[in-house]
């Protein structure tokens, strides 16, 4: 099974891309996607565009198979549309926001997502709980991404599953897969990022809603750790790695689902490979509307 690791921070100290492949190859991971470090928050604190920048490069350069730029951008920094666009010239492959003080269907922010919509980008989102020491989880609940549905060509995740909003957050995929799969050339296309967030106790429950809800789910489903690359733990992200094959197993997940679940959808997500297939509309409060004995045989 071929791994890769959707959810990466990365500092600006310490920069080793060799060591690093070198451990994640240690648990079986191949590369991953690389959030730049934080950028300059009203909140606070950040890095300047330029040093974000620098970082990402420093880290990527020589892995541009193995590692996978994103610009972490805050909605509200100076210029940001101009950035997002001279990021993108310059390799970026998407973007990570976390909604720290403002809502996601605030104006600026829906204006820079228009416009990375349009440079056919991704964005990595925060959801859920936000442990950053202020009064924020309130911007990171899952129902505010219901703002985004019509935003054209637009594909974005949320990560954590929305923990503990979870079955919110698979409610809101329904949702969204419905006007997506009924018309996806008007509306945007939601991934789940599984990204622990949910505690190890509540992962079987998740993983069981998400592969027996009765949506299209397998196809927009990936994994990620959370995991510093500076100093990568590969403990951590093995143990997740054999916490969600037991489970998957458990619940009669095969191995085509288990490789788009860890390797193929994030690929997808990122655009290096595309859409070969139509999704199936969700049919509201019916769980047998598209099973998992169904993906296991078709996908």
């Amino acid at each position: 099974m071929n791994i890769f690791d959707a959810h990466i921070h990365s500092e600006v100290d310490n920069i080793n891309p060799d060591a690093i492949i070198e451990r994640m190859n240690s648990v079986g991971i191949e590369g991953g996607v690389v959030f730049s470090p934080d950028p300059q928050s009203p909140l606070g604190g950040g890095y300047s565009y330029e040093k974000r920048m620098e970082c990402l490069e420093k880290w990527t350069k020589n892995y541009t198979d193995r590692f996978f730029p994103v610009l972490f951008i805050h909605p509200l920094e100076e210029n940001a549309i101009e950035k997002a666009k001279d990021a993108v010239k310059k390799g970026i492959m998407g973007f990570k926001i976390i909604c720290d003080c403002f809502y996601v269907y605030d104006e600026p922010c829906i204006e820079l997502l228009k416009e990375i919509a349009k440079m056919d980008k991704p964005v990595f989102f925060h959801s859920g709980i936000l442990w950053d020491g202020y009064d924020s989880s309130k911007y990171n609940r899952p129902l505010n991404w219901e703002s985004l549905i019509n935003i054209a060509g637009l594909r974005f995740s949320l990560a954590h599953c929305a923990w503990p909003w979870c079955d919110e957050t698979i409610a809101m995929y329904g949702k969204l897969l419905n006007a997506y799969a009924t018309n996806p050339d008007v509306s945007a296309e939601l991934f789940l990022d599984l990204t622990p967030g949910t505690p190890a106790i509540y992962r079987k429950d998740l993983l069981n809603k998400i592969y027996n809800c009765g949506y299209d789910t397998p196809r927009n489903v990936f994994y990620g750790t959370d995991c510093t690359l500076n100093n990568y733990n590969t403990g951590w992200a093995k143990s997740w790695i054999e916490r969600d094959s037991k489970i998957m197993d458990e619940l009669g997940v095969n191995d085509r689902l288990k490789q788009l679940y860890f390797k193929d959808n994030i690929m997808r997500f990122m655009g290096i490979t595309k859409k070969d297939f139509t999704h199936i509309s969700p049919v509201p409060d019916c769980t047998d509307a598209f099973s998992l004995e169904y993906a296991n045989k078709m996908l």
